[in-house]
């Protein structure tokens, strides 16, 4: 019994970095209707710029974190001004061949400057574990750090887009970018913030996760930034709540799936349950029907 219960905290951690990284797939599907499959490789550059900070220039982990959420915010505003906004009228498979395309570019960037060999990341989180049952389940400090972030993270989320007037846009965009525009709101300036909000989650995600899992490598975000975009279609993309609840599912049975499965299989596994959710409900868990226009 006691093991589950690690177990489930272990994949309640993991499913927090999925969702904090699922929140910028949703958000941005959900606003500009695109795919961007380049944003688990935004998660390795944050992990790099805070690698690079703390280890090369000797920063505190707070200053390296904050550079890192900078330099996200900036590459993805850059991205979706140069790679995505030239295609707002173009066929989403065009959009979806630029996605992978930045995300090579990415990782192969990330190659040439810091080499193809494993760094060793240094946890930025300074909290001693929590022994509970008399030392039965261990709660390390990235697990308590990393899912009150999450929550943290989806809260004031979840208010920006309903109280703000900037997150009234973002939903005004989502619902319909033309009249959105007729009404005064600038649809540009809107997604911009939307890829900012997003890349700037990635960093964060990226430095959480690199600092439960401290390895660091130019394909560190890949298959965490696939297994993110499951969750989202897990929850239902486009919906905050549904990336949240998605996330934290997927990290529970993957950690699950290795503990009790196979740790060979535990990928597989994951994605057999996302096909078995979609055959009974092909919007996601918490996704709505949407009728298209004729």
């Amino acid at each position: 019994m006691m093991g589950f219960i690690s177990y489930l905290v272990n994949g309640i951690s993991l499913g927090s970095v999925y969702a904090i990284i699922a929140l910028g797939y949703t958000m941005v599907y959900g606003i500009a209707k695109m795919l961007n499959f380049a944003h688990g490789d935004v998660i390795m550059v944050g992990g790099f710029v805070v690698f690079t900070t703390m280890s090369g220039a000797g920063l505190p982990p707070l200053i390296s974190i904050l550079i890192s959420m900078l330099a996200c915010t900036a590459l993805g505003v850059l991205i979706e001004r140069i790679a995505y906004k030239p295609l707002r009228e173009a066929s989403k498979l065009a959009v979806l061949i630029t996605a992978i395309g930045v995300s090579y570019f990415l990782q192969n960037m990330a190659l040439l400057i810091f080499g193809s060999n494993t760094k060793s990341f240094t946890s930025v989180v300074n909290m001693e574990p929590i022994s509970l049952a008399d030392g039965a389940i261990i709660i390390s400090g990235e697990t308590i750090v990393t899912v009150l972030t999450c929550i943290v993270i989806m809260v004031a989320l979840t208010s920006f887009i309903k109280y703000s007037k900037s997150g009234r846009a973002m939903l005004a965009v989502s619902e319909d970018s033309g009249a959105a525009q007729l009404m005064g709101v600038n649809v540009n300036a809107t997604i911009a913030l939307t890829f900012a909000i997003g890349s700037a989650l990635a960093a964060i995600a990226g430095v959480l996760l690199c600092s439960s899992y401290p390895a660091l490598t130019p394909y560190t975000g890949a298959m965490p930034g696939i297994k993110a975009f499951v969750a989202a279609v897990f929850g239902g993309i486009g919906s905050i709540p549904g990336a949240f609840i998605g996330g934290i599912l997927l990290g529970i049975i993957e950690i699950l799936g290795k503990a009790y499965i196979s740790s060979q299989l535990a990928d597989a596994i994951v994605f057999a349950v996302l096909i078995i959710v979609l055959l009974v409900k092909p919007t996601g868990l918490l996704g709505k029907q949407i009728q298209e226009k004729v």
